[in-house]
């Protein structure tokens, strides 16, 4: 395993293997939804998403898409995931027939028949997984309509002395631990720790959205003990 974590190729099988337990893990963490709500919510969607096409890029188990229909339940919802097996425990949940769901990695959208223009993209815990960051923000920036907006839902902790401690007692601690009682398994928690200490701090990230072409860029954190570790960045597409 790399100082940053699990090489990115094998990031998706891993979140195969703990697909079955990952909705009672995550369930198990304070405000794990409610954060997730924040975000979606922090995307502003004006009429109950009518007439919306959004998209939904990390999808996951279906947390952060049940997040986006919560924000917007009349809106066209695409969900896409690498990981298979997670996407059928997402899939195996009752959807409005407005949600679709969709086996890809963010780097094969066109390849897989997602197009834009969305009008809004939420990537929750995506974009530390993916081996070239930039070029996915390139990516999702061409995707969206000209004035839309983007919402990244991610730890961030490399700016602060504190925040990294909590996040390295939190997963020795708790996560790391609570993993192996339910899986048998440490690779993926593990990788958790390692690519979120790695990850880009708060600024770092900003500059790196700011580079790919993003305006309007804004930051919020979370609550509780995720205040400081998890944040929404937020930017848009510029209009013209």
């Amino acid at each position: 395993m790399s100082k940053s974590g699990l090489p990115r190729s094998e990031v998706p099988s891993a979140f195969d293997q703990d697909a079955t337990s990952y909705d009672r893990l995550v369930g198990a963490n304070p405000g794990y939804h409610e954060h997730l709500a924040k975000s979606a919510e922090r995307l502003r969607l004006p009429g109950l998403g009518d007439g919306l096409r959004l998209l939904d890029i990390g999808c996951g188990t279906g947390a952060s898409t049940a997040a986006l229909l919560a924000a917007a339940p009349h809106a066209q919802i695409i969900a896409a995931d690498a990981s298979a097996e997670m996407l059928e425990v997402a899939r195996s949940k009752k959807w409005p027939s407005n949600v679709t769901f969709v086996h890809s990695r963010v780097e094969d959208l066109a390849a897989n028949g997602v197009d834009g223009p969305f009008d809004a993209i939420l990537a929750a815990y995506l974009i530390r997984n993916v081996a070239d960051p930039d070029k996915e923000l390139a990516s999702l920036l061409s995707l969206l309509k000209p004035g839309s907006s983007i919402a990244f839902h991610e730890y961030s902790v490399k700016d602060s002395l504190r925040t990294r401690a909590v996040w390295t007692a939190v997963c020795w601690a708790i996560i790391i631990p609570l993993g192996y009682v339910v899986t048998r398994d440490l690779t993926l928690y593990k990788h958790l720790w390692r690519s979120v200490a790695s990850f880009d701090g708060v600024k770092a990230f900003s500059r790196r959205m700011q580079r790919a072409g993003f305006t309007s860029l804004d930051t919020e954190t979370m609550t509780g003990w995720q205040n400081g570790v998890v944040h929404t960045f937020l930017g848009a597409r510029p209009n013209g």
